[in-house]
């Protein structure tokens, strides 16, 4: 279900397995015929044409791009410039404000790094602060390594199967990584043991010559009675006696959840948790099942007393699956605490008395959300924090930086440009780099003042003058009215390069209804967001919008718009959008729409198709979760509320995609990885069954080894995609299996 990277474009070609009432319509629908006399044949150059707008092509043609910023210890930065040459080393002084070009064999410009370590850092673990140890899990168990010395200690000695230390499952994603966080000496670490005794299993089958090899492992699903649970725990290194010694928190385990992922991992860390910077204490966030309650408490590290600081309850959920890491931060030198909450309707940050967890003032309110804490300068008294939405007439998704004070006065915006931006300070925080741009003006980098926000010098600006060269242009943004008629709703949109504004073209929504974010993504520049140009060049408009529910960055109310009814997936505001936009461009052909999208988004697909038949003729569903009862029980848990049963149905039922798979009247495509751990191809089954039941054609397709995100299929799939959309939307005749990859020479 979450947000995935679109199929890659290796020109690979997998097995290809039966597919159950597929068939190439080689006549053209009555709309279309009213247009040409028969179907077109398309070519290999028609599709080679397309394919040139896929990133494997369009990012070679760009230049100009600043990577990689370092900002050194000395305050000085250190960066990468792609050029058409290769990349180029610059390192920028900002106290002296000079620039200089580096080549690494004779100019280095930074001081050669201390020699490595003189042993190997252990796969799958996670290092010290310092980087002189790694810890890591065997047998069920913690353990680290002296990355100088070579020794390896075990930490923990009482992990067993389902219930060991630092295991990375979340049901969805299982890694043999740790999950851990380091106190900032590196002399403790903050993990838990995690508890899967009882809780569901999940099975795969291999496809190959013999027995297939079964995979198994816990996977909880919503409405069991038994999830994942953690014990929190401190390991010292060692505790005194020149031993590890392991504290448990006195409290009851905690639910696996957090306010800011459907995992307690936040990368190799652990979500919602932070050190003292003594390392006496810890801070942490405790979230029910349900995610309707969380409370901010302090463990001793010590002796692992907890004491809870302050409770926040709310009636659909607390947080989000997107959500930062850093909305939030103990002061202990001042005996408070910045928090967040959505208690008025947006992110907004409060100052809190961290012995008492009383409300001291407000220091944020407003339209806008917080959207992370970059800097905290307990000296000045200030915080810098980006957010969205607080600047009126722009897209509320662009990302601002600001400085306010602790107690709410002096707010400055730092980065007043009309664009999203990205920002990286310096260790003394007396400057930052920001990066901004929006989907349809390039990247340019800056070097600011941290105080004012002047820009100090240019560091590097996109250049796209080869990829213009080629034709492309950007997609075009646009604002439509959500079902309401009221609430903007912000998109994208595609068109053919060469559009003639004197033919129809039919219309492809691309969607991802979130609720952890939508189908647009990123406000950033990219001069190719999967293959929605692509697919465009062969004749299509293709348009992604932001429906209603779809994403945190908007107010609490707009995200919870669709709370409990998980089925409604955005659809009517869809519908709504692309109705708006066909009123505007007569080009748009609006009775031939069609539909596509990968998880989430596959849950999507098939929703419209069965909940809006009369308007959506074709749809191409990937990985979709189409029954939350069969996905990982945080996701639907924390949207659809805990699963209730009544009788032989429950709250799930109705918002399940085979529930109202008899309603389909347009072309299906289900396609599914039969290896997916995140999202199980049961949910797709489900719904192939319940249309063979309905006596409804469609097609399916099961990727033997594809896991969700399809890996090397994605060529395959996104071919196989072109395909049916040409032939079941156009009316017209594809080439005979193009080879994704493999570009004709001009």
């Amino acid at each position: 279900m979450r947000a995935q990277t679109l199929p890659a474009t290796q020109p690979t070609i997998p097995m290809r397995v039966q597919t159950f009432g597929f068939a190439i319509v080689l006549l053209a629908p009555a709309s279309l015929a009213a247009q040409q006399s028969g179907p077109i044949q398309l070519t290999a150059e028609d599709y080679a044409r397309a394919e040139r707008r896929l990133g494997a092509t369009s990012l070679p043609l760009v230049s100009g791009q600043a990577t990689q910023l370092t900002w050194l210890e000395d305050g000085r930065l250190w960066y990468r410039v792609a050029l058409p040459t290769g990349p180029e080393l610059r390192i920028v002084d900002p106290a002296r404000n000079t620039s200089r070009t580096c080549v690494p064999d004779q100019d280095p410009c930074v001081a050669t790094p201390p020699s490595a370590p003189a042993h190997r850092q252990p796969p799958n673990s996670s290092l010290s602060p310092d980087r002189s140890k790694a810890a890591f899990i065997r047998a069920f168990n913690l353990w680290v390594k002296d990355l100088t010395t070579g020794a390896e200690t075990q930490l923990t000695t009482d992990g067993v199967e389902d219930f060991g230390y630092a295991t990375n499952n979340a049901g969805w994603v299982h890694s043999d990584n740790p999950v851990l966080t380091w106190s900032p000496d590196g002399k403790q670490i903050a993990t838990f043991q995690h508890d899967g005794r009882g809780v569901s299993m999940m099975y795969l089958t291999t496809t190959n010559v013999g027995a297939p090899r079964l995979q198994a492992w816990r996977y909880p699903l919503p409405g069991d009675s038994v999830i994942f649970r953690v014990q929190r725990v401190v390991i010292a290194l060692d505790g005194g006696d020149g031993q590890p010694k392991v504290t448990r928190f006195q409290m009851p385990p905690d639910q696996h959840r957090s306010t800011v992922s459907d995992h307690i991992a936040c990368g190799m860390e652990v979500c919602d948790l932070q050190w003292f910077a003594d390392g006496s204490q810890l801070a942490f966030i405790s979230s029910s099942r349900d995610h309707q309650q969380a409370a901010l408490r302090v463990a001793d590290a010590r002796t692992g007393a907890v004491r809870t600081i302050i409770e926040e309850r709310n009636d659909t959920h607390i947080g989000d699956a997107s959500l930062d890491t850093d909305l939030w931060k103990v002061l202990p030198a001042s005996n408070e605490v910045i928090w967040w909450s959505q208690r008025d309707g947006f992110v907004h940050l409060y100052l809190l008395d961290l012995a008492t967890g009383r409300l001291k003032n407000r220091i944020t309110s407003g339209e806008g959300n917080v959207s992370h804490i970059v800097r905290v300068d307990e000296r000045a008294r200030r915080i810098y924090f980006t957010a969205q939405g607080r600047e009126a007439g722009r897209d509320p998704y662009f990302q601002h930086l600001y400085r306010v004070n602790f107690d709410g006065r002096g707010l400055t915006l730092l980065t007043p440009e009309v664009a999203n931006h990205s920002v990286a300070f310096s260790a003394n925080g007396r400057w930052f780099t920001d990066s901004y741009s929006t989907p349809n003006t390039p990247t340019v980098t800056v070097l600011r003042d941290a105080n004012t926000g002047r820009v100090i010098r240019e560091l590097a600006r996109l250049d796209i003058s080869r990829l213009t060269a080629t034709g492309w242009r950007p997609p075009t943004p646009f604002v439509v009215k959500a079902r309401d008629g009221q609430t903007d709703l912000y998109g994208l949109m595609f068109t053919p390069t060469q559009l003639d504004s004197t033919r129809k073209y039919p219309i492809i929504n691309y969607i991802y209804p979130g609720p952890q974010g939508g189908s647009v993504g990123s406000r950033s520049f990219s001069p190719a967001r999967g293959d929605h140009q692509a697919l465009a060049e062969l004749g299509f408009v293709v348009v992604l919008i932001d429906g209603l529910g779809s994403s945190p960055q908007r107010s609490k109310a707009f995200h919870d718009a669709y709370y409990g009814r998980m089925g409604d997936n955005t659809i009517p505001d869809q519908v709504a959008g692309m109705q708006e936009l066909a009123r505007r461009h007569p080009f748009i052909d609006i009775e031939r729409a069609g539909i596509w999208g990968h998880s989430g988004g596959g849950f999507a697909t098939a929703a419209a198709m069965f909940r809006a038949p009369e308007f959506f003729k074709v749809g191409i569903a990937e990985s979709g979760n189409h029954d939350n009862r069969n996905y990982e029980d945080d996701w639907g848990e924390r949207y659809q509320g805990l699963l209730v049963r009544n009788g032989d149905s429950d709250n799930y039922a109705a918002e399940a995609n085979q529930t109202h798979a008899a309603n389909l009247r347009g072309k299906l495509f289900l396609i599914h990885g039969m290896m997916d751990d995140n999202v199980p191809p049961s949910n797709t089954f489900l719904v192939a069954d319940a249309l063979m039941k309905a006596n409804k054609d469609f097609d399916l397709l099961m990727l033997p080894h594809a896991r969700h995100g399809f890996g090397p299929d994605g060529a395959y799939i996104m071919r196989r995609r072109w395909d049916y959309f040409v032939t079941h939307l156009q009316g017209n005749i594809p080439p005979k299996e193009y080879r994704m990859g493999e570009l004709p020479r001009r």
